[in-house]
């Protein structure tokens, strides 16, 4: 089964610079082992495609049942040299909640006993 992170997880993001930041705050602790071993800097970066002409970086907080992606090169240089229309990276989170992760049967379940 395929589902969107929206329906998995909670993201902030911001910038410095020319590298916006992006934090993934999973739902629940189970959620998030399925998060971690899913939403990949790789996959993130594949799914940001020209977006993001550096590379990306993922870090793990699992104590708070996070993950938090710096992506280099994807503001146009920044907030005071850039002519994109969110040079500070603000909608990045809501373009990672986008993406789509494989969840097995067994997952899936999970996820759906937890919403009720």
């Amino acid at each position: 089964m395929r589902i969107q992170l929206t329906e998995l997880a909670h993201a902030r993001s911001g910038d410095k610079g020319d590298t916006a930041n992006v934090g993934l705050l999973a739902f629940t602790p189970e959620i998030y082992e399925i998060i971690k071993r899913e939403v990949t800097a790789e996959r993130v970066k594949t799914h940001f495609d020209l977006m993001v002409k550096g590379a990306v970086e993922r870090f793990e907080l699992p104590n708070l049942h996070a993950l938090n992606f710096l992506l280099h090169e994807s503001l146009g240089g920044g907030g005071t040299l850039s002519l994109m229309t969110d040079a500070q990276g603000k909608t990045f989170s809501t373009a990672l909640l986008r993406m789509e992760i494989e969840l097995s049967d067994e997952e899936a379940k999970m996820i759906e006993s937890l919403s009720h």
